[in-house]
């Protein structure tokens, strides 16, 4: 993902779409529905979306080197969804989207709304690394889109992983304190989404950034930081959701579901650069039984420009199947 984000998502963009050159995509567009179809639901326990299987059914997730990492030790927080209280209500999302730096300009999303493909749109909603500003993102823009027809995606940007290349935000996981720091992230997560008016159930997705593998203790500092995020979520009232590389953070997390730790986010956002529109492989990363329930987003092209009624955006190209805002 760009270092920091809006995700436009859509209804019905066709298959995987070539590398595309500055000024792609201002050709004539298929117009989605007036109303995007959004399915209301209430979330099973967060293991239901986790692995059905033993973990013999698929080969423990490697790095770029192609080498397996180390088995990941088994953790498992206190987890009010799982323990079988009152399901979290939930709305899915499917098609195809894209993300931007920052939140766009009302008659952007207006040209957009009217002339594109595309029905919803998140936007980062908080955390202290982003790089870029939001200054258009207040509770009257989200209620002004909103108003237009548009579904959100909310996504969070803080503390990175500890051994992330220094070309990242500077802000780390501190191994020692990682569960704890995951808390005090969702606390600042769940304040931006009350401030932005949206209701609970929404999901707010912890954008972790690629990272070496091989280092046990980064890759345990992620997956600690992303069980308290997920645990203090839950006991707000929302969903937990996790963007990264299929090579860094989703297969550190594969590995720790294959492992039975718990509680792991609801929903999985995996970047992979491969054209493929689709969540349905994994990119070959996530077996058939990890976050398959409409609970993935792929991340599978980025960095083009595309043009709707005028106004032109820079843009990754996303395809989704998985949680939004309420």
């Amino acid at each position: 993902m760009s270092a920091s984000l809006v995700l436009l998502l859509a209804t019905g963009l066709g298959g995987a779409p070539e590398p595309a050159a500055p000024g792609a995509g201002t050709g004539p567009a298929t117009r989605a529905p007036a109303t995007v179809p959004v399915e209301a639901l209430t979330l099973e326990p967060a293991a239901a979306a986790l692995p059905t299987s033993t973990p013999e059914t698929s080969p423990p997730p490697s790095g770029p080197s192609g080498q397996a990492s180390p088995a990941p030790a088994r953790r498992v927080l206190a987890d009010p969804v799982a323990r079988g209280r009152t399901p979290l209500p939930a709305e899915v999302f499917t098609g195809a989207g894209f993300d931007a730096c920052s939140a766009p300009a009302l008659e952007t999303m207006r040209a957009w709304r009217d002339s594109s493909p595309y029905g919803a749109l998140g936007v980062y909603v908080s955390g202290r690394q982003r790089a870029c500003g939001q200054p258009r993102l207040t509770a009257d823009w989200v209620r002004r889109v909103r108003a237009m027809g548009w579904r959100l995606l909310p996504t969070h940007v803080g503390l990175q992983a500890p051994c992330a290349p220094a070309r990242q935000p500077s802000q780390r996981i501190d191994p020692d304190r990682a569960v704890q720091q995951g808390k005090e992230e969702a606390a600042e997560a769940v304040r931006a989404l009350k401030r932005l008016g949206l209701a609970k159930g929404s999901p707010v997705y912890l954008d972790i950034e690629a990272y070496p593998r091989g280092d046990a203790r980064c890759s345990g500092a992620v997956v600690d930081f992303a069980l308290g995020w997920t645990q203090a979520l839950h006991r707000a009232g929302f969903h937990a959701g996790l963007y990264s590389s299929t090579d860094s953070g989703v297969a550190d997390l594969s590995a720790a579901a294959r492992a039975g730790s718990s509680p792991l986010p609801d929903a999985v956002w995996y970047a992979r650069w491969d054209g493929r529109a689709t969540t349905t492989d994994g990119a070959g990363a996530l077996g058939a039984d990890l976050w398959s329930r409409q609970r993935r987003v792929h991340q599978h092209w980025g960095n083009v420009k595309e043009t709707y009624g005028g106004h032109t955006l820079n843009i990754d190209r996303d395809q989704l199947d998985t949680l939004v805002a309420r």
